[in-house]
């Protein structure tokens, strides 16, 4: 994923041709820097975000849906909000993060006409087009009978796909008992690769004076390590668990580079299975969330451990997406130790591991030793369809959208966007089912950046079901920070009293029938500067206390102060 570095000073040229120089005392110029080249706006500082970077669409071609702007270790998220209100001066450094698209377009074409579209990320490897080749062509090209070759170099399985082809004249040989030959061209942002062979084995002709040779074979030693990381000795993983782990396992041990995924802005690699043909799950070590210090996209670390959203700490995102797992308990309440039953939201298992691999991202060069042993969280690769931010929210089942609203309100989510929630159809007809992933974000120290899309959603507007209500019901925050303390995580003392109020929240706002929208509205801010409702109860209920009252009673006064303040919600916001 690229990443845009963004220099911010005055505007001091009245010759400027954008219209926003008009308004020279408030007009900054900014930077974009992007892959060597340079691009200059003019923005306001009483721009919103979302013009920022509709702009930067319009005129350098990105699209709004894959920026990511980042100003002083801090996500500029909220689209509605002022480039002023996020504090941008003269001077500052903002970060571009482009979002790009992992898949390319491969075009194969034979010599008798014959034609096959087919999609590969851009990550992939060799051994991975080799395995495509065979299985479109099944009975013609035998993958053990195939070699690629580039500029006389037989290229290794593990070879990655798009360095090969970053030249534009960049011709591989693909062969096998037929002659072949692979042309790569780029497509626009794609490669068209034609295959040319032979129709028959006829010009083959064997050497039989070729002897076999029978040769000693070392054993290969072992280049990663992959371990489940547990805390309690009295936790035993899950079967689904442990297969998770061996799956992933035999992957490596196949030879399956991780594929680091272009989106988001921290270190997230796809693990495949032992024939590189499928994706089994998701690693993201702690040392490349933001602004930690291996981050493969060059944000700047974090001046005081502080994450990209307010209320999380750099290092801790794994953590975070465990405990999303965790507490996402089953219908019936939380999961038996042995268990692996499905969690009410959906949440994929997930897993905290220590793995060691080259093909992750290391600042100061790779070496297999254990002071490069990373942390990070392993969750189960959930097939899908791509996520909601590919499709309109119409076709959501409402049920599914209430199911993520309660994991997200309760966990005070602070990165709830369109793009984390996966769409997959299932069955016959093709029933859409919403998956939640990257909880990094959830379970903050404050309520300052919960942020969630589905508010903006029709199904949002539904009231719960009574089947949802009473799930709500059964929640206890007590009882899941216990959980969690169990697992291993001592939730810190600010995070485990927003989890108590959050829930306190969701379980009276649908005690008195509030819908999704109306509880997550009291969450949410409607402006970086303006304090939401839940942020304005827990300040009064800090005014009304004495320093030495007990958290329970504090946590009373905040329990007195909502009652009134949902009361008093006029009939229109409690739909």
């Amino acid at each position: 994923m690229p990443v845009a570095s963004v220099a911010v000073s005055p505007v001091v040229e009245e010759h400027c041709m954008d219209p926003h120089s008009l308004q020279l005392n408030e007009s900054i110029l900014i930077y974009l820097t992007v892959g060597g080249t340079v691009f200059p706006m003019h923005v306001l500082g009483s721009d919103s975000i979302a013009s920022v970077k509709l702009r930067i669409q319009r005129y350098n071609g990105f699209f709004v849906k894959k920026q990511k702007l980042v100003c002083g270790g801090k996500e500029l998220a909220r689209s509605n909000s002022l480039v002023r209100d996020y504090g941008v001066t003269n001077g500052d450094v903002l970060h571009l993060v482009l979002r790009l698209s992992d898949v390319q377009a491969i075009t194969v074409e034979t010599v008798c006409g014959k034609v096959f579209e087919f999609h590969v990320e851009r990550k992939r490897n060799v051994g991975y087009v080799k395995q495509q080749i065979a299985r479109r062509w099944e009975g013609l090209f035998d993958l053990k009978d195939q070699e690629l070759i580039c500029d006389g170099e037989e290229l290794e399985d593990q070879r990655v796909i798009d360095d090969i082809c970053r030249s534009k004249n960049a011709v591989l040989h693909l062969v096998v008992r037929r002659s072949v030959k692979v042309r790569a061209k780029p497509v626009e942002k794609d490669f068209e690769v034609s295959i040319i062979a032979r129709e028959s084995d006829d010009d083959i002709v064997e050497n039989p004076s070729e002897k076999l040779k029978v040769v000693a074979v070392k054993p290969v030693q072992q280049d990663f390590i992959l371990q489940p990381l547990t805390i309690n000795p009295e936790i035993t993983l899950t079967p689904g668990i442990k297969q998770l782990i061996r799956d992933t396992f035999e992957g490596l041990e196949g030879g399956n580079q991780p594929i680091r995924s272009c989106e988001g802005s921290g270190g997230a690699y796809f693990m495949q299975d032992s024939y590189g043909h499928r994706y089994v799950s998701v690693f993201k070590p702690i040392d490349e969330e933001p602004m930690a210090a291996n981050n493969p996209h060059g944000l700047p670390l974090s001046t005081d451990g502080e994450g990209l959203k307010k209320g999380t700490r750099v290092g801790e995102g794994a953590l975070r997406e465990v405990a999303a797992y965790i507490l996402d308990h089953p219908r019936a309440g939380p999961r038996a130790i042995h268990s692996d039953e499905k969690g009410f939201a959906g949440v994929p298992p997930t897993v905290m591991v220590k793995c060691l691999h080259q093909g992750f991202s290391y600042s100061h060069g790779y070496k297999y030793s254990s002071n490069n042993i990373k942390t990070g969280s392993l969750q189960m690769f959930m097939e899908n369809s791509g996520s909601c931010e590919d499709m309109g929210p119409n076709a959501f089942p409402v049920e599914d959208v209430h199911k993520i609203s309660v994991l997200d309100i309760r966990l005070a989510n602070a990165d709830r966007h369109s793009g984390n929630i996966l769409v997959r159809k299932d069955g016959e007809k093709g029933r859409v089912v919403l998956i939640p992933i990257d909880h990094g974000y959830c379970l903050p120290e404050s309520f300052e950046d919960c942020t969630f899309d589905w508010l903006y959603w029709p199904q949002a507007k539904h009231p719960y079901s009574p089947e949802t209500v009473a799930y709500i019901n059964n929640l206890d925050a007590d009882k899941d920070i216990e959980l969690l303390k169990f697992h291993g995580w001592d939730l810190p003392v600010e995070c485990a009293r927003i989890l108590r109020i959050s829930t306190m929240l969701l379980k009276k706002g649908a005690e008195r029938g509030l819908t999704p929208f109306a509880i997550g509205s009291i969450m949410c801010r409607e402006t970086i500067k303006t304090k939401s409702v839940i942020e304005q109860i827990v300040e009064e209920a800090l005014e009304a206390i004495l320093p030495e009252t007990s958290e329970a009673a504090f946590l009373e006064c905040v329990s007195s102060i909502m009652d009134r303040r949902l009361e008093e919600l006029p009939e229109s916001q409690k739909k």
